[in-house]
């Protein structure tokens, strides 16, 4: 078993206080009783609606070998193995500051408006040709899911890849400073978690304190296309880092897009690295994938790895769960393509996932079909960012539009009539209309917020594929005739 924290070095690391058996050794770090490995300890966060010490025990009888706590709950038993902290989240924290600091690895921070995730995960692939390499799950990108990756951080790893997000001033900083990323990648300043922002330039400066982390020795790695890049190359100098690396099709960039043919299903891209000629296929399709490469390959080239190895992996890349991940839907009679864009949505990563659905291809008589709910956090820009959605919407050649949530219904108004679906406040209540709704060949992509919770359309759709694949499994066998 490989041991990631001995009984002593938490201690060290927390400052906290054994009880209990004290000579246990940790293969992992969790939060989560129901998914804690045997092996793991076990760390009791509290949050506003739910309390990790209520389920110490369930973690323990799984096989966590200790629990990181900052209250003994009475019916626990007396010799359970505790690491007593003040605060747990605290505890946390020092516990990845400590693995941090006892790390030999290089590091790349990776941040922006849309596209981190994606781009951690193409950072991943792509590092992973070269030497093994640790990324941050899922999005654990914040003030807690940084901390709990760090812990996890494997000793010997060479190469680690973090995601790092916000969505208020002042969040940012405290994660690069956790992290202290020698190579920092931006992918692209635009309209997300406004309702919490001034201006684009407040967002530019918010994501900009990922250089606050670093050292003057760490290399910027910017989105040269986008329209904040000098200020945000303006931050990284006054943070005294010098050398910035420029991505895009900008004709003075390090990494400049040549050209790119865009498929239904990936791309066939050439770019300039450096002054070096490069041809790549990209597994996951679009436009917005094309640009994510390049900051990718800048940060291969920023860690001066082999950026043709790396290149050639990202033919393997395929899009993460809830965004852009596709699956066949069975039907009666035929089958439909799902677009899982479910995660997460905000103006820019909507038009790219229409883009997206307009190469898409549906069989005969079939539709391409968007099922849509609300963006949050756009203030008092919301009503108007979702209905200028539409014209987007027209141009990828959308046939059908099914929406739910209040701020939807402002697409729908903007929408013309012929392309007007059902909506529906929520979106439980809208699935029995896109149930309705579906044919064998149509391609239908599902996007949202988080807080719009569009995950119960996709259980649905999953449903509706086993009872499909059920039901033609469960009919007779026509006669051969014989």
């Amino acid at each position: 078993m490989s041991i990631a924290w001995t009984a002593a070095e938490a201690l060290a690391a927390t400052g906290g206080q054994l009880s209990g058996p004290d000579n246990w050794r940790a293969a992992g770090v969790s939060i989560d009783s129901r998914s804690v490995k045997p092996g793991e300890l076990f760390v009791a966060l509290e949050g506003p609606s739910f309390d990790g010490h209520d389920y110490i025990a369930a973690a323990l009888a799984r096989g966590a070998v200790a629990a990181l706590v900052h209250r003994r709950p009475s019916t626990l038993a007396a010799d359970a193995p505790l690491l007593l902290v003040e605060d747990t989240l605290a505890g946390l924290t020092r516990l990845g500051l400590a693995g941090r600091a006892r790390s030999r690895a290089r590091f790349v921070g990776v941040t922006g408006s849309v596209g981190k995730t994606g781009s951690k995960e193409a950072l991943r692939l792509a590092l992973s040709t070269q030497a093994e390499t640790y990324a941050n799950e899922g999005s654990l990108n914040n003030h807690w899911g940084v901390p709990l990756s760090l812990a996890r951080l494997p000793r010997e790893v060479p190469l680690g890849v973090f995601e790092l997000g916000m969505n208020h001033p002042g969040e940012l900083g405290p994660l690069s400073r956790m992290v202290r990323p020698d190579v920092a990648l931006i992918t692209t300043i635009e309209e997300a978690h406004v309702e919490f922002f001034d201006s684009i330039e407040a967002i530019a400066d918010a994501k900009a304190e990922i250089f606050e982390g670093m050292a003057p020795s760490g290399i910027a790695v910017l989105n040269q296309d986008n329209a904040q890049y000098e200020r945000l190359a303006g931050h990284a100098r006054r943070h005294g880092i010098a050398r910035i690396l420029g991505f895009g099709e900008q004709s003075g960039a390090d990494i400049r897009l040549l050209d790119c043919k865009l498929e239904a299903k990936s791309s066939e891209v050439s770019v300039e690295i450096l002054g070096r000629r490069l041809d790549y296929r990209l597994g996951a399709p679009g436009r917005h994938w094309v640009q994510n490469s390049l900051g990718v390959l800048g940060a291969v080239a920023a860690l001066e790895l082999d950026i043709g190895l790396a290149a050639g992996a990202l033919a393997a890349l395929s899009p993460p769960k809830g965004r852009g991940q596709r699956r066949q839907i069975s039907l009666p009679g035929g089958t439909l393509e799902l677009i899982d864009e479910s995660y997460n949505a905000s103006p820019a990563a909507m038009r790219a996932a229409f883009a997206v659905l307009a190469r898409a291809e549906p069989g005969p008589k079939a539709r391409r079909i968007a099922v849509l709910g609300d963006m949050r956090e756009l203030g008092d820009q919301g009503p108007a960012l979702h209905a200028d959605l539409a014209p987007a919407i027209v141009a990828a050649g959308i046939d059908l539009v099914l929406t739910c949530g209040p701020l939807m219904q402002f697409l729908q108004a903007a929408l013309p009539a012929s392309r007007r679906g059902a909506h529906a406040p929520d979106s439980q209540t809208l699935i029995p209309a896109i149930l309705g709704e579906l044919r064998p060949g149509d391609v239908l992509l599902v996007k949202g917020s988080l807080g719009t919770k569009m995950a119960p359309i996709i259980e649905a759709l999953l449903r509706q594929d086993e009872q499909a694949k059920q039901a033609a499994g469960s009919r007779p066998r026509a006669a051969n005739g014989r």
